[in-house]
């Protein structure tokens, strides 16, 4: 995590696969890396540091969220930009994604809101796949359950990175120059929109 100290906004980007190699966990840190060498303040987070049982309403009224669901909800609320590293499972986005979306979704302090971390938030989304379209399916999935579901406010750019095995340098950049261009633009561009809306 970079230091507080640094000035607003601050990005958060967060992997949508818990896998230890995941190629979306290397968007994620490439993405961490690209804002803070462009003197924007940003959090690598995984969601496998953050482990909740599959939601279930009869879990919540016993016991509440879990611990990770607040503890993940307090990440997102220090970062006014969330970029997500999604992969797409079979034409939609991971079920560790969701799951974390919906336990976030019900945790709720006294006097926030309904659903208030995600309207008060600006998102960017983007995949890496070894396939040829990079996960962009798996986008307009998770876009819909943003947007629609939870009111939240969604760059329409989205980055994908096709063929991922072969797409990265061992330093964690992309190959392709005018690829990693792209994502720097689109970071910038969630970095100026999140200072827009928490000016």
């Amino acid at each position: 995590m970079t230091s507080s100290s640094r000035s607003e906004p601050r990005l958060l980007f967060i992997s949508g696969s818990a896998r230890e190699k995941s190629w979306n966990k290397k968007l994620a840190k490439l993405g961490e890396k690209i804002a803070d060498a462009n003197g924007i303040a940003g959090t690598f987070a995984d969601l496998g540091d953050y482990p909740m049982p599959i939601y279930n309403g009869d879990d919540e009224l016993r016991g509440g969220p879990p611990e990770n669901a607040r503890k993940l909800k307090e990440l997102m609320k220090v970062h006014s930009g969330i970029f997500i590293a999604s992969p797409e499972y079979n034409s939609s986005f991971s079920p560790l994604v969701k799951n974390a979306i919906d336990w976030v979704s019900r945790t709720r302090d006294d006097g926030e809101a309904p659903l208030e971390v995600y309207k008060t938030r600006v998102f960017a989304l983007g995949s890496a796949s070894p396939g040829g379209m990079g996960g962009l399916r798996g986008l307009s999935h998770l876009r819909l359950v943003l947007e629609i579901g939870l009111g939240a406010l969604v760059l329409p750019d989205q980055f994908a990175v096709p063929r991922a095995v072969d797409a990265f340098e061992e330093n964690g950049h992309l190959k392709n120059k005018d690829a990693q261009e792209t994502f720097k633009a689109l970071i910038q561009k969630l970095a100026r929109a999140a200072h827009v809306l928490h000016g």
